[in-house]
């Protein structure tokens, strides 16, 4: 496997007299480089070292369109249609259907602003759309609502300031396309899981003055979004979809990788046909050197041309997938990128499956990855949605309180001691399923839209509609339905690993029930700005958990605890049942004890102060009442926070251990722990 440095550098280098163009192709025969001017130039491309195809021409100058004519023997060839260039940095459309590669003037003044270098511990994530996110915001100005300007504004920025996340994780802006079936629907892509170029930012996001001007300006106001969210110590993640491009299957459109060298660049078995783990059409067969190296310098690029911050690998199974398709953590590209010394310095986070053989791999990436993690999401979904839904039916839930336990701590049943509990990045709800909102109001999908007759999407969501299929105006059932989202905001607030929200999820945003809409570019996916005074009291309940997120350090462990020994950095765990008492092996698995007291305590480095908290959990929709613990040099607890109240309450009230506190139906309470005179203070 080849690293970095290993092929000649490729794409344009722009020069004093023009520019170099280098091109790689094992099977090519020949390539002309096209220059499109007031004539077209073609300028035949010379096979040099390690199958480097390299051209010069003084007509590239920044704004010039070029790109190939690519002819060969064995493979998807026909050097009538003019490709991509796999480096290009701006990128236009050719007004046929086609593209072009445009030459840009990456000339931009950072300021000497660094990267905010927010640690992992910290990190709290805001997944979210660039159009979506301040398309319906009227605060913004008309010209830059639902671009990368818009989402830079100083009205977006003051958003997310106020909420009190950390790094701003933006699905696909890397170039994209439409698939063809979608295009014949009168639909769109609107997610972006589409890659059509694998350096150039989105162009459709830009403003209409920067799309006029051209690709050079469509950079620069990428790079001015980047910059400005960095000013306001904001961190920037992408989406990245490395695994599949927008060619498609075999008969989907030839646009660059597949008529430059199909056979070196996607997984194909011995008859050619190609081997798909993605469900999209093709897989790029990251085991070759040349679509390796393409992505390792597309990530080098955009964390250094670009500065952003982090990288959320889409489908990262078929990134580690070698020369006979099998996972390995070991892969040489996943090796590669951890130990590039500015890709190692960045976020990087595993979807942790594919839909090839073996693909689901949660808990199986390198070190130094994290990974969304699936089994946080459906542990928590299923504890207060369809574990209660079931017990309504037979009296008693399922499973009892040991599962949800495990999420709560870290998952270190899954994730290795040597990672730590900071490689799980939990979530709730991502763009791909129903928003929260939704979990609560909806037991089955609603895709209609889509256009798939209802073969989209996935059935098994966890939700619960809690009596009513979508909007009711039955008081009751919008109560249950609010504190629901409230446990389950605290469930991913309160939990070690690091959240993930989703965009919207922080007011109750509804998809109308649609959990697959990655095909609507219309208000059904847009961030709404009018809203409903039970959508401000829960944003004002997702703000709270974030500051006692912030606040509290027992709550954000950077390692996993271990018995009868300090380990800096961690957060010791003691788990008591509604007695106050230390729970019994049977508590864990009853599916009638579903109350716990989770006292965690911070083992900090250095001077720091240990911090502690307790968190209440009841399970179950019968009130109750718990016994707080009696522990030695705790004097008192002050209750910070309960799902049962609409609106977080204003002043905190202090309990002293072994009081007697009721406890509401289904809900959640956090309490800071203080210690007597002598003891360590929290």
């Amino acid at each position: 496997m080849m690293t970095a440095e290993t092929l000649l550098p490729l794409g344009l280098q722009l020069t004093d007299d023009g520019g170099a163009v280098s091109v790689w192709s094992h099977n090519a025969t020949s390539i002309e480089l096209v220059v499109f001017g007031d004539d077209e130039q073609r300028v035949p491309m010379e096979r040099g070292d390690g199958d480097v195809w390299m051209a010069h021409s003084s007509a590239l100058r920044p704004g010039t369109g070029y790109g190939f004519r690519v002819a060969g023997e064995n493979g998807r060839f026909d050097p009538s249609v003019v490709l991509l260039d796999p480096y290009a940095k701006g990128v236009v459309s050719d007004g046929d259907g086609g593209y072009r590669s445009v030459a840009v003037d990456e000339s931009f003044d950072w300021g000497e602003i660094p990267k905010p270098r927010i640690a992992l511990q910290d990190t709290i994530i805001y997944e979210t759309h660039v159009k979506g996110y301040s398309k319906q915001n009227r605060a913004i100005p008309e010209e830059l609502r639902g671009t990368y300007a818009g989402l830079a504004h100083d009205e977006s920025i003051a958003r997310l300031k106020n909420l009190g996340v950390t790094s701003i994780e933006l699905l696909p802006v890397q170039a994209f396309r439409s698939e063809q079936r979608l295009l014949e629907n009168e639909l769109a892509n609107y997610w972006g899981y589409n890659t059509l170029a694998f350096f150039a930012p989105h162009p459709a996001y830009a403003s209409e003055s920067a799309r006029a001007e051209g690709p050079s300006a469509v950079l620069r106001e990428f790079k001015q979004m980047v910059r400005r969210l960095h000013e306001a110590e904001l961190e920037v993640i992408l989406d990245v979809v490395y695994n599949h491009t927008a060619e498609e299957g075999p008969k989907g459109p030839t646009l660059s990788l597949r008529g430059i060298d199909d056979a070196s660049y996607y997984r194909q078995g011995e008859d050619c046909e190609y081997i798909d783990t993605t469900g999209v059409g093709n897989t790029l067969n990251t085991s070759t050197p040349a679509a390796a190296q393409l992505v390792l310098d597309s990530l080098r690029y955009w964390a250094t041309e670009l500065q952003v911050d982090g990288f959320r690998f889409d489908l990262a199974t078929a990134l580690g997938r070698g020369e006979h398709h099998e996972y390995s953590r070991e892969h040489p590209l996943l090796a590669a990128i951890s130990a590039d010394p500015v890709l190692s310095a960045s976020k990087l986070i595993a979807e942790p499956w594919d839909v090839g053989v073996g693909g689901w791999q949660t808990g199986n990436f390198p070190d130094g990855w994290s990974e969304w993690n699936d089994k946080f999401r459906n542990r928590a979904r299923s504890f207060w949605l369809t574990d209660i839904a079931y017990a309504r039916q037979t009296g008693r839930a399922p499973v009892g309180i040991g599962g949800f336990a495990t999420r709560l701590a870290g998952s270190s049943n899954t994730f290795s001691a040597e990672r730590g509990p900071l490689a799980s990045v939990n979530f709730i709800s991502a763009h791909d399923g129903f928003t929260l909102a939704d979990l609560v109001s909806y037991d089955v999908k609603h895709n209609e839209a889509n256009k798939e007759d209802g073969a989209d999407g996935t059935d098994n969501n966890l939700s619960f509609n809690h009596g009513v299929e979508g909007p009711t105006g039955d008081r009751e059932i919008q109560w249950v339905r609010r504190k629901a989202m409230r446990n389950l905001l605290a469930t991913l607030l309160l939990s070690s690993g690091v959240p993930m929200i989703t965009a919207g999820d922080e007011f109750g945003r509804s998809q109308e029930g649609n959990n697959n809409p990655y095909c609507h570019d219309s208000p059904l996916t847009w961030l709404p700005y009018q809203r409903d005074q039970w959508q401000d009291d829960l944003l004002a309940h997702a703000r709270r958990l974030i500051t006692l997120r912030h606040e509290n350090l027992a709550l954000r462990p950077q390692k996993f605890a271990r018995a009868d020994e300090k380990v800096p950095g961690s957060s010791t765990m003691t788990w008591f049942d509604s007695l106050g008492n230390t729970m019994s092996e049977e508590d864990w698995q009853d599916g009638r004890q579903r109350t716990l007291q989770y006292l965690a305590t911070s083992t900090p480095y250095g001077e720091e102060k240990v911090n502690s908290v307790l968190l209440v959990v009841h399970g179950n929709e019968i009130p109750g009442v718990v016994t707080l613990p009696r522990l030695d040099r705790i004097n008192r607890y002050e209750h910070l926070w309960s799902s049962a109240d609409d609106r977080p309450r204003a002043d905190p009230e202090t309990r002293t251990p072994g009081d007697v506190i009721g406890i509401a139906p289904a809900s959640m309470s956090l309490f800071r722990v203080h210690r007597s005179a002598g003891a360590v203070e929290s």
